[in-house]
Parts: C-alpha cells; structure tokens; sequence
C-alpha cells in the first residue's frame, strides 16, 4: 500500500465530523415486506443476526463522532435495551443525534422519557399514510399511536420532530392531506420515493412521485 495512502480503518476513524449511520441491535417487531430483515431472513424463517451494541462499545463511537444517525437497517434502535442511556451519553457527550423510528411498541411514558433526557435529538417518525392506514406497509405499527407520541413530541424536544411518508399506492392520494395535518401540528413533513420494490407489478408501487 503506498504510504500516502491511508487505510480504510484509519479513513473510518478519520471521518469524526461526517454523521455515523449505526444499526444498534437485531430487534424490531414490525414486518415491513420490503425490509431486509424480513425478505432475507423472516420469510425463510432464518434467525435475524446480530446482538444489541455494548455502552461500552457506544461509548468509544460517541468519544469520536460529533453526530450519529440511528436509522436501522435490520432493527428499530427504540428496541435497543439500553437506548435511553444511549441517548443520554450523546446529550453528556455533546454528539448529535438522529432517531428514525416506525415503532409504536413502547408506551408513552417510555417515549417522553427518552425526550426529556436528549431534548436535543432530532426524532423521525414513519408513518406512512394518514395515521389510520399506515399499518397497511408498517405491519404491526400503532399508526395513530405513533402519530400522536409525535405530536406530544414538540412538549420536550428543542427540534421538531419529522412525520416521514414513504409514498405507496394506498396512501398516494392523502399526500396533501397528511401534509396539511402536519402544518396543523406544528410537525416537519418528509416524502420519500422508494425504489425498493419488488417487480413493476408489485402491489405497494405507487403511480406517482413527489
């Protein structure tokens, strides 16, 4: 290797100022038909890998990173044992963090405590449909339980929290609607365009972009 040339170990802990995307566990109760949990392993009834991030291990992240995205890619990081510990190393260690989550499975309580101990995390909430339907995708999602811990959100955090909308077939035409009702509750509204489907006659693909 040419000495110029670092290696992708030194590279990785170079990088303490662009954000660390982390997937902190193996554990989420939704059964998204196009996540990879469920298309790799779920639907061959193969075990979902992995075992829940250390505070140790966490701890050595957060001494390097300035901000850390837990979006998972195999797992809700609300389902991490240790997630409000979690969040309260990053506000104890000044790291920035991002919480993207479509679980409904923790009660209210539980939420407004992981607000109240980071009040300066950014929340994202799936929520894909108006809250009644987006179950439809987000199976086993409490869609209008999760809509309304976002809107109790706004009582603890410093940032407004997101309403994420991925657009599907059955929720293309509420679009403006549930735009409309996240300007009513004060909460910032993210569309996404997927590509993750399936075939051209894949029955979530919508007919629309936005």
């Amino acid at each position: 290797m040419n000495k110029r040339t670092p290696s992708r170990k030194s590279y990785f802990w170079r990088r303490k100022t662009e954000p660390l995307n982390i997937d902190l566990s193996h554990r989420c109760p939704l059964e998204c038909p196009q996540c990879g949990r469920q298309r790799h392993f779920r639907n061959q009834e193969k075990k979902v890998p992995g075992k829940d991030l250390s505070l140790n291990d966490f701890e050595k992240i957060a001494d390097h990173f300035k901000t850390v995205s837990f979006c998972g890619q195999y797992s809700d990081p609300i389902h991490h044992p240790k997630f409000i510990n979690i969040l309260e190393m990053c506000k104890k260690k000044s790291v920035y963090a991002e919480i993207s989550t479509a679980s409904s499975f923790k009660p209210k309580k539980w939420y407004q405590e992981a607000f109240q101990v980071n009040p300066d995390a950014r929340w994202i909430f799936g929520i894909d449909g108006l809250p009644e339907q987006s179950h439809k995708y987000r199976i086993n999602q409490d869609g209008e339980k999760l809509f309304d811990i976002m809107i109790d959100a706004k009582n603890y955090l410093h940032t407004k929290p997101v309403w994420q909308y991925i657009i599907f077939l059955y929720n293309q035409d509420n679009v403006d609607t549930a735009m409309d009702l996240a300007k009513q509750h004060g909460v910032n509204f993210k569309i996404i365009n997927s590509a993750r489907w399936s075939s051209d006659d894949d029955p979530l693909k919508p007919t629309i972009r936005r």
